[in-house]
């Protein structure tokens, strides 16, 4: 019974978020290189608390995390995943570039492992990159993801297959609108 109840008010505030936008979706997916498209990439990073054992995760591993698939560390400890906003470009990157889904499939995912049972927990949702990082600072189980320039030392980043972030073959990175001029 309580199970049940818990299923429908998570069902309930999933269906309160915005929905994605599909164009969106399907134009950051386009096969064209990045520079004729006009857009700027900025590596996007995986984070953990200071004392996770982790210092690198495969593809796979990682999306094993955010499809809430894995849900404790080598250590022992329950995964506690941190993301943005819906909407936020950090979050449609992830979407795109880890899960490969669309908000709604994503929604969809978690509102069916939650009520057969299959994911434990949905993720903790966060507006801002501060608080993503004080939230990651303060629970060490936790995974999340912010733009490079908004990690500190308060958090560690983890290499995503043997890459970091300033290597050219990094994968996860925001697509950013370029003016022209």
């Amino acid at each position: 019974m309580v199970r049940r109840l818990t299923a429908i008010l998570i069902a309930f505030e999933f269906a309160l978020w915005p929905h994605a936008d599909a164009a969106r979706v399907l134009a950051s997916t386009s096969e064209a290189p990045v520079a004729e498209l006009g857009v700027q990439a900025e590596p996007l990073v995986i984070v953990v608390n200071r004392s996770n054992p982790s210092d690198n995760l495969s593809s796979t591993e990682l999306r094993n995390i955010f499809l809430g698939s894995r849900s404790h560390w080598t250590n022992g400890r329950r995964i506690t995943l941190v993301m943005r906003d819906p909407g936020e470009p950090e979050r449609r990157t992830i979407l795109r570039d880890v899960c490969n889904m669309t908000e709604d499939q994503m929604k969809t995912h978690f509102l069916r492992g939650l009520f057969t049972g299959e994911i434990l927990v949905s993720p903790k949702v966060l507006s801002t990159p501060l608080g993503v990082r004080r939230f990651i600072f303060n629970v060490p189980g936790a995974i999340g993801y912010l733009r490079l320039r908004d990690v500190d030392d308060s958090v560690k980043i983890l290499r995503i297959d043997d890459v970091l972030p300033d290597d050219k073959h990094y994968r996860l990175r925001i697509l950013n609108q370029v003016a022209n001029e």
